[in-house]
């Protein structure tokens, strides 16, 4: 893409050359599967296919906070979908979401397999699976849901345009960057502002709308998304940083955003997870350190 004015575009556009930026060696104009990859299979009931971006970060939040919650059932095995190497393009990926996008889950608790993709989606399943952070009544469980949805129509603006051009694209566009930030800066007002009369999005309860707008706003205001706190001036907007550290601060948060996760300190990061136990004795800084010790002797 240029913002030279000499560029005009042709009457059908053709993929002819490689998009540039970041993703460039994944982006393709087809859906479908590139290779045959059948998925991993663990022993719990609930299989997730993930990777700790944002939209990876909400389900393993909302399991971590179910299992609080008391619900074994809402034990699961977490597989990493590397979609930098294209992992999303094999087979057994595209057979549980076809739109090749993670994360996907599979519920093999029934007597046939459940797929569910789109993270608000799954966030809607597993809540009424349970029957949790989810109201049932009404207008709550209506405030509930719509800022669900918000989120998952503004997300693409914030991600998909203002992180793309701002960060990942192979040049810097003045006019793409301050279309976006303009954007993603109303999106911010929008939640402060329903932050300054609610502790909550969906009211007085933490429901899956937090769970949801959290990875991408929360990391936006505390300065993990795209690097771009400063450009920003995400102080100003301190109703959603009230409300990033309160919900920060929830144990299944902290554990759910280590999950699946490939940056950041290695404490932090837990690339697969199978049991409850694997947080105490399998994150990458103890694997790290067990493989440091077997190479001394």
């Amino acid at each position: 893409m240029t913002d030279s004015p000499e560029y005009v575009p042709p009457k059908v556009w053709t993929w002819n050359k490689p998009s540039g930026g970041a993703f460039a060696n994944i982006n393709r104009p087809i859906a479908g599967p590139t290779h045959e990859k059948e998925l991993p299979v663990g022993r719990h009931p609930l299989q997730l296919y993930s990777l700790g971006t944002p939209n990876g970060q909400k389900i393993t939040i909302m399991l971590e906070e179910l299992l609080a919650l008391g619900h074994a059932g809402a034990e699961y095995d977490a597989w990493l979908i590397k979609i930098g190497e294209g992992d999303q393009f094999g087979s057994g990926f595209v057979k549980v979401n076809p739109n090749s996008k993670i994360p996907a889950l599979l519920d093999r608790s029934g007597p046939k397999p459940v797929r569910v993709f789109e993270s608000g989606s799954i966030l809607v399943y597993l809540a009424e699976k349970f029957g949790a952070l989810l109201p049932t009544e009404q207008p709550a469980r209506a405030e509930c849901l719509s800022w669900l949805f918000w989120q998952m129509g503004s997300a693409p603006y914030l991600g998909g345009g203002f992180g793309h051009f701002y960060a990942y694209a192979p040049v810097k566009i003045e006019y793409a960057i301050d279309r976006f930030a303009m954007e993603v800066k109303r999106q911010l007002d929008v939640l402060d502002r329903r932050l300054a009369e609610s502790e909550y999005l969906g009211g007085s309860e933490y429901t899956i709308a937090d769970i949801a707008v959290l990875p991408w706003y929360g990391g936006l205001v505390k300065g993990w998304q795209y690097g771009a706190a400063e450009f920003l001036s995400v102080q100003d907007y301190k109703n959603v940083l009230r409300w990033a550290d309160l919900l920060l601060s929830r144990p299944a948060v902290k554990r759910g955003r280590m999950v699946n996760r490939l940056s950041g300190d290695l404490s932090e990061q837990l690339h697969e997870r199978h049991d409850a136990e694997d947080f105490n004795t399998k994150t990458q800084d103890k694997l790290s350190a067990g493989r440091t010790e077997e190479n001394k002797g």
